[in-house]
């Protein structure tokens, strides 16, 4: 295919192809690994990509009036932890003008998040109340459904559909016969009374039933809508007041023996590095029985930060309320950070408002607050910006540097919320979580989950042939029996 179309390609992707094994493990995972069909999906994938521009697409090269109609968008999560992408029907009235910039809004929205989220599935709604005919658009739905099933491979774990009107039921016949048989299942047709076994009150609008009083608007490009960040200790409650001085000594001491061991384990892990495959399988049995691995790490141009994605808090019965964030300083200058949340009632962080000194690390705490637990919808956002080294690192300072850093200079990065379920002390305590990485994550098990279903299509596609062939059996043993008895018939006949 390189040989073949190298210039219908756009060489961004195929330099992130030949990179990124997730990217390719998607499709193949889409494609029930089947090479020759991933390989087609690829080639179509990348010469559709080119067409669009989709990796230069940003808000400075679409009209200004496709963001605020407000027909599309990202917000908010799904029982699950999804990203939910809304499209609200009765905002779209077809107009063959205007498709291919509409298209592209639709593109620009998959790929600013799977950049951002590091292609982590998305969940769409279609909020179809208020809609009649002029609102029906089949060929751009079409779009929407072929993005999921051509373009962006195991992006789409389900489509929710509220309050589809009568008189689309024959339009979204067709759709199924889009999606194909596997993905049919993902089709989750929803009213007021039943939507929130998919999607929680919090998130979703009141005339949907709840209680989200978001408002859609332009600009700003609609995000996770992180609140402003905490004060340097977290926000203070009744309970926190009667946190001792001891508490805080018990804390500070645990950290820095936290710090003691991580840069312990981290010259073990550097020396281990520099060892050959060979060499690491044979000292695997010497190292101590209490080794512990390193967690993922997010390599950012400002910040290496661990963990890379999820912060890992216990639940109501398990009860961890604390987790650990390490950032390293990779530049020659002090960067400042401040951390945001979306549930800042909920997490005290300490620091949240701060700067690394060049070459160092910096832990953070984060701790909920009593009586609060953990949810897979909540996320932190980290943003880093570097400052020159005669600017000062106080709190004044650090407030009028981030009114006045470009957004272009920002580097950001998000983790999710994890609820470990497990009462196992090893994955729940601070100084395990430092270092741990947990045995499955919920892309793990959506992988896992994944082939199992297309191991049981399989299955289900070998006993229907079996089927076939049994009945066909059957028909033709009743019709062999049947020309025989007509031929004794005949036979019979001419005798008598």
């Amino acid at each position: 295919y390189l040989l073949d179309k190298s210039d219908k390609y756009d060489s961004r992707d195929v330099e992130r192809l030949q990179q990124d094994d997730k990217w390719v493990e998607n499709y193949l995972i889409w494609r029930h690994d089947v090479v020759d069909d991933t390989l087609k999906m690829i080639d179509e994938s990348f010469q559709w990509r080119k067409e669009y521009a989709v990796n230069d697409l940003s808000e400075s090269v679409l009209p200004k009036w496709l963001f605020e109609n407000g027909a599309l968008f990202l917000h908010g999560y799904d029982k699950e932890g999804y990203k939910l992408f809304w499209f609200r029907v009765k905002h779209h009235t077809k107009d063959p003008k205007q498709q291919l910039e509409k298209k592209k809004l639709v593109a620009f929205w998959l790929e600013h998040y799977a950049k951002r989220d590091h292609g982590k599935p998305l969940t769409v709604v279609f909020d179809m109340a208020e809609t009649g005919i002029s609102h029906i658009d089949l060929d751009f739905v079409r779009f929407i459904v072929n993005c999921f099933t051509n373009y962006y491979p195991n992006f789409l774990t389900k489509i929710v559909i509220f309050e589809m009107p009568w008189i689309m039921n024959a339009a979204f016949k067709i759709v199924k016969g889009w999606l194909g048989p596997g993905a049919i299942s993902m089709l989750k047709f929803t009213n007021k009374s039943d939507v929130q076994e998919y999607i929680n009150g919090e998130y979703l609008p009141p005339h949907m039933g709840g209680t989200d009083s978001f408002k859609y608007s332009y600009p700003p490009l609609v995000d996770d809508d992180f609140q402003t960040p905490l004060c340097e200790n977290g926000p203070i409650t009744s309970e926190d007041e009667h946190e001792s001085k001891e508490e805080i000594e018990a804390d500070t001491k645990e950290t820095a023996e936290l710090n003691e061991e991580q840069n312990l384990n981290q010259k073990k892990m550097n020396s281990v590095e520099q060892i050959s495959k060979s060499e690491e399988t044979d000292k695997t049995e010497i190292k101590p029985k209490n080794a512990k691995k390193a967690l993922s790490t997010f390599k950012g141009p400002l910040l290496h930060i661990s963990p890379a994605e999820e912060l890992y808090f216990g639940s109501k019965e398990t009860g961890e309320k604390k987790c650990l964030i390490v950032l390293t300083n990779v530049t020659k200058n002090i960067v400042a950070f401040k951390v945001r949340t979306t549930a800042p009632e909920k997490y005290r962080v300490k620091p949240s408002n701060s700067s690394c000194e060049p070459g160092t690390s910096l832990d953070i705490i984060v701790s909920l607050h009593g009586g609060f637990a953990a949810s897979l919808q909540d996320r932190f956002l980290i943003m880093a910006a570097e400052m020159d080294q005669s600017s000062g690192a106080g709190v004044p300072e650090l407030t009028q540097f981030w009114k006045e850093v470009p957004r272009t200079k920002v580097m950001e990065h998000r983790l999710r919320c994890h609820v470990v379920e497990s009462s196992k002390p090893s994955s729940l305590m601070l100084k395990e979580n430092a270092f741990n990485i947990p045995a499955k994550t919920n892309e793990d098990l959506h992988i896992q989950l994944t082939h199992l279903l297309q191991i049981n299509k399989r299955l289900q596609e070998q006993i229907d042939r079996c089927l076939w062939f049994q009945q066909l059996s059957v028909v033709l043993s009743l019709l062999s029996v049947t020309v025989v008895a007509f031929c004794f018939y005949l036979a019979y006949s001419q005798s008598s």
